[in-house]
């Protein structure tokens, strides 16, 4: 055949008899965002050089070990630090940060690993103290000893005397209540009740630190003991609002200045179950977290990482012990300010986040969260501070170049809690989705059944077949994937044959060699 004549036929027959339907350029789903990670640069050289050696050979997301690494410079100086802005603005240095990691990813170590000089710090405070508090319970125990036995001379004693030898006794009975023995000193808690937070904060003289790698602790804000979400306490322990605590049998006590720091991991399913938690939106408790969603690097390890090196554990358990150290024993709140120049920072930063919560602005969606940007940033900013001035921190005013850190972990976490709060008001089909369109891709799958992809994955995604109908109808409709026409039943019987996909060409692009 000429190739004139071969043209000419080529030509006459219709694309579609030989390859099937042409596809059409598929319609992305909604874009995820490409989210930055942790801004370890910022950190002073001590944190910065455990959070990269943590992340390196836990080999996790840095933003776990940099989120933590805030959560313990504001364990220990939560309480005992503020940093005024301007005017009457000022704002306690705790923080409420959350890391979304799926399991595997060795949350627990990485936590071990950051908080444990807490904890060497936390038994050395109960040792320091042991001699005061045994003190203070002989004392007690012997004044009440003294004032039931004056109770009991006085209701034995004649009547002329009676009188005075009961207002003998009630004096001594009154005395032995005021003495007061110090609960042992504790740094950090775990999962804890809303009514055990706040009996932690009377005892330890209004500050607290809840640290989790599970971060069980939003099922136990969400009603798990008493069915009734109880916030209260978590509210107030992260705006230091004054905190009144019942106790049984004493009367109540009222706790000027509570503060509250949680540093948790949780699993990503956790952030749209406290999404629907009843009231956390309306009372603000999800805008007063510090949100982190890195990609988790599991299937991706590399299984002989560097090792910590023995210098930068020593130096950071020796760096924050004695920063914790410190800050335990200050009597009183160190008020830390901003220099002239920190303060023209922080101003121009604010500027931006008002301009962007106007109708239509970036943060309009999340008003409620970004209300609390500049205040998060302004703690952020005394943590790092902190952190680089141990020792003297509050006779120094915060440097410009800090408060500039400061914003850039800021704008960080602005990414994230922006994805996380889209995710929380998504279709969970937009998630499923993703999720189907990436096992795809890394599949490199052209064509599949429905009962082939549901094998090829985890029952805890889609615990049944029909799990995966909403998300194969949206793929579907925005052109990823196409469904073969059903063959007609023969009317034998029998299991029918189930649905065939064949997956758009940019799903299994050719692969190229350098």
């Amino acid at each position: 055949m000429s190739a004139d004549l071969w043209e000419g036929f080529n030509a006459s027959l219709d694309p579609e008899t030989i390859t099937g339907p042409v596809w059409d350029e598929p319609v992305p789903l909604n874009p995820r965002r490409e989210l930055p990670t942790f801004p370890v640069h910022t950190l002073p050289d001590w944190l910065r050089d455990m959070v990269a050696a943590v992340a390196e050979e836990t080999q996790t997301p840095t933003d776990l070990a940099g989120c933590l690494a805030l959560g313990v410079i504001a364990t220990a100086a939560g309480g005992k630090a503020a940093v005024r802005v301007r005017g009457q603005w000022q704002e306690p240095v705790n923080l409420y940060t959350a890391v979304a990691l799926p399991p595997g990813n060795r949350k627990s170590a990485v936590f071990g690993l950051m908080a444990g000089p807490l904890f060497a710090v936390e038994k050395a405070l109960v040792e320091l103290s042991g001699p005061k508090r045994a003190e203070a319970e002989t004392t007690a125990r012997l004044a009440k000893a003294a004032a039931d036995k004056a109770a009991q001379k006085a209701a034995a004693a004649e009547p002329d005397v009676r009188d005075q030898l009961t207002a003998d006794a009630v004096a001594l009975a009154q005395r032995a209540e005021e003495i007061t023995v110090p609960a042992k000193p504790q740094l950090v808690a775990d999962d804890v009740t809303p009514e055990s937070l706040a009996s932690l904060l009377a005892e330890q003289d209004g500050r607290i630190s809840v640290m989790s790698a599970e971060g069980e602790i939003f099922e136990i804000i969400a009603g798990r003991y008493s069915g009734v979400p109880n916030m209260g306490v978590f509210l107030k322990g992260h705006a230091g609002d004054m905190a009144r605590v019942n106790r049984q049998g004493r009367d109540a006590q009222y706790i000027e200045d509570p503060a509250v720091t949680m540093a948790l991991a949780i699993q990503p399913e956790v952030l749209d179950s406290i999404g629907r938690m009843k009231g956390a939106d309306g009372r603000g408790l999800l805008a007063r977290f510090l949100y982190s969603k890195p990609l988790s690097l599991v299937g991706y390890r590399n299984l002989t990482p560097d090792l910590i090196p023995e210098t930068t554990i020593d130096t950071y358990a020796r760096r924050l012990s004695g920063l914790t150290m410190t800050f335990a024993d200050r009597p009183e709140t160190a008020i830390l300010t901003l220099t002239p120049e920190a303060d023209a920072v922080m101003l121009a930063y604010q500027k931006v986040t008002e301009s962007r919560l106007r109708k239509g602005g970036s943060l309009a969606p999340i008003i409620k969260w970004a209300s609390k940007r500049d205040g998060a940033v302004a703690r952020i900013a005394a943590l790092i501070h902190i952190a680089s001035h141990p020792d003297n921190a509050w006779d120094l005013p915060i440097a410009a170049a800090t408060m500039a850190a400061a914003t850039e972990i800021g704008d960080y976490f602005t990414a994230h809690a922006q994805e996380v709060f889209d995710a929380m008001g998504a279709d969970p089909a937009q998630e499923a989705a993703h999720q189907l369109l990436t096992h795809l891709k890394e599949q490199r799958l052209s064509g599949f059944t429905k009962r082939e992809l549901f094998r090829g994955l985890s029952r805890g995604d889609f615990p049944a077949m029909t799990d995966l109908d909403p998300a194969l109808t949206l793929l579907e409709e925005h052109g990823w994937i196409r469904q073969h026409p059903l063959p007609p039943r023969t009317g034998k019987g029998g299991r029918p044959p189930s649905p065939r996909f064949d997956t758009h060409p940019n799903v299994t692009p050719p692969l190229t060699t350098d």
